[in-house]
């Protein structure tokens, strides 16, 4: 792989990754984890839309649209996958566990 081609794919993914954390709001990883699900959204992307008949062309333009495609869909699952790792079994989140825990403990104290 030459050195251009090392700079197309991050640049690509860069835009892309970038792109998708603009369309999915609330999911700020930085610029190098932009990147990296930039460039696995491109691997997303590259996999899924011909297998869905959605043919973009080659070109700079359609490999970000893919690429883009493909770090939405990835976002999308690593956001339910976190908010899901966050609730607890009784619907309230990590703070609201706490929160009941500090009311039960001064309860207890009175």
């Amino acid at each position: 792989m030459s050195a251009e081609t090392l700079l197309v794919i991050l640049v690509v993914g860069l835009i892309a990754g970038w792109l998708a954390g603009q369309v999915v709001k609330g999911t700020g990883f930085g610029l190098v984890a932009d990147i990296a699900l930039g460039i696995v959204g491109a691997l997303i992307g590259s996999w899924l839309l011909p297998r869905l008949g959605i043919h973009l062309g080659s070109g700079i333009v359609p490999a970000i649209i893919g690429a883009t495609l493909g770090a939405i869909i990835l976002l999308l699952i690593l956001s339910k996958a976190l908010s899901a790792a966050r609730v607890t079994s009784d619907g309230r989140g990590q703070w609201g566990v706490v929160a009941g825990r500090v009311r039960t403990a001064t309860l207890m104290r009175l």
